[in-house]
């Protein structure tokens, strides 16, 4: 049995080739880019109006006072999407303009609206001091500039960033393909029936991990539920998926030491490039990987029980995921523990926790009750994983814990 940092190197160094693909930038939601993103144009592409309000050349006001006023003569009303030219511009003209609308050429300010004297007739407004250059202007290329850069390579894309692309031109991109994981439940007692008998146990793994592909980056497909004796079908499946375009093939069950965990004699027997079975983690100590030899495709046998599932899932193949996918290891934040704990010195905890935060906006970290791998509603209550590193087996109520989100990357939250 290895320790958690030697099964990540093997993990980083077993990394499978995933091929790139162009899609629309509109359908990039929680895809990877494979290189750096540039804005296409200037944004905003011309200089506009921040306000409703009148443009004047701020120059003509120079010499205005209570005592020196100057009426401006409306010209015209410009709204967001007008045409701003206008054709010889006399002196002491102002053209009214609304939020967003361009801004003609020989007008540098803005007066508000609320600011506006007008005459009786409200052909005219009236200025009775200098007025600044530049105010309640949007300048062009004041957000980006043509050629800035949007998004670097090896990004999770969320929705600012798809804003960002259809407001600055970008239409199509290169991202990873999703990889394509096929999962098997395996077990006698599993079953999809809606009614069961008290010996049998409802499929609730694929379930859980179906839904992480919406959000994960991944597609999931349904292998079913591998039986007891299925030690035959489940070695015709991985050889089927090695011809297939199936990436990651994960089974759930089957992985530990009994007589019907089949998964790590099957295993063993193809040709590995790289393996491990058996980590010095809690919940999850079973689980298993592979690399197939000559093949881009990898195997992970999670244990049965579903925290022990879920977990391995979030620091296993997710940081996997990551690697292949070319983003960034993620990191965990830090948060003071709320409780004291106590654990085996050898061992790595991965432990349903609550997040929190003080009166004064200091994190706080609640290890919750129920640690145990079948126990579900802790899972529920919780919102973060708290690691409690090996080495150490007393943590103190005030001591800083690793964190990581229960609902993404660590990078998107914190």
């Amino acid at each position: 049995m290895i320790n958690y940092k030697k099964a990540k190197k093997i993990l980083i160094k077993s990394k499978i080739k995933i091929q790139d693909e162009i899609i629309k930038s509109s359908k990039a939601l929680n895809r990877i880019n494979v290189s750096d993103i540039y804005s296409t144009v200037n944004y905003p592409a011309a200089t506009n109006a921040a306000f409703d309000g009148f443009a004047i050349n701020s120059n003509e006001t120079n010499k205005l006072n209570k005592k020196n006023s100057q009426n401006f003569k409306i010209l015209k009303t410009i709204s967001a999407g007008d045409n701003p030219i206008i054709n010889k511009i006399k002196k002491n003209v102002t053209v009214e303009v609304m939020t967003g609308a361009l801004i003609p050429r020989g007008f540098d300010t803005i007066i508000p609206i609320e600011k506006i004297i007008f005459n009786r007739d409200k052909k005219y407004i009236q200025i009775n001091k200098k007025i600044k250059k530049n105010q309640h202007i949007r300048f062009a290329g004041s957000d980006y500039k043509k050629k800035d850069l949007i998004i670097k390579k090896g990004s999770i894309i969320q929705s600012a960033h798809v804003l960002a692309f259809k407001t600055l031109g970008v239409t199509k991109i290169k991202v990873k393909k999703k990889p394509n994981i096929l999962f098997f439940s395996t077990g006698n007692e599993i079953s999809n029936n809606k009614k069961i008998v008290n010996w049998k146990v409802r499929n609730s793994n694929s379930h859980y991990i179906n839904s992480l592909s919406k959000n994960f980056m991944f597609n999931f497909i349904d292998g079913g539920i591998l039986r007891d004796k299925d030690t035959k079908l489940f070695k015709k499946q991985i050889e089927k998926s090695i011809k297939s375009k199936i990436d990651i093939i994960i089974t759930s069950g089957a992985v530990s030491a009994g007589k019907y965990d089949f998964v790590p004699y099957v295993v063993k027997k193809l040709n590995l490039s790289n393996f491990f079975k058996g980590v010095l983690i809690r919940p999850g100590k079973p689980i298993l990987f592979a690399k197939l030899k000559g093949f881009e495709k990898a195997i992970f046998g999670l244990p049965g029980n579903p925290i022990s599932s879920s977990a391995c899932f979030r620091f296993f193949v997710y940081p996997y995921l990551l690697n292949i996918l070319g983003v960034k290891a993620e990191k965990p934040f830090k948060a003071k523990l709320k409780n004291d704990y106590s654990k085996n010195k050898e061992i790595i905890r991965f432990l349903k926790a609550r997040l929190t935060s003080t009166k004064d906006g200091k994190l706080e970290l609640e290890v919750l009750k129920g640690q145990e791998s079948f126990k579900i509603k802790s899972f529920v209550q919780s919102n973060v994983w708290g690691l409690f590193k090996d080495g150490q087996s007393k943590f103190k109520k005030g001591e800083l814990i690793d964190c990581f989100s229960a609902i993404g990357p660590n990078k998107n939250f914190f």
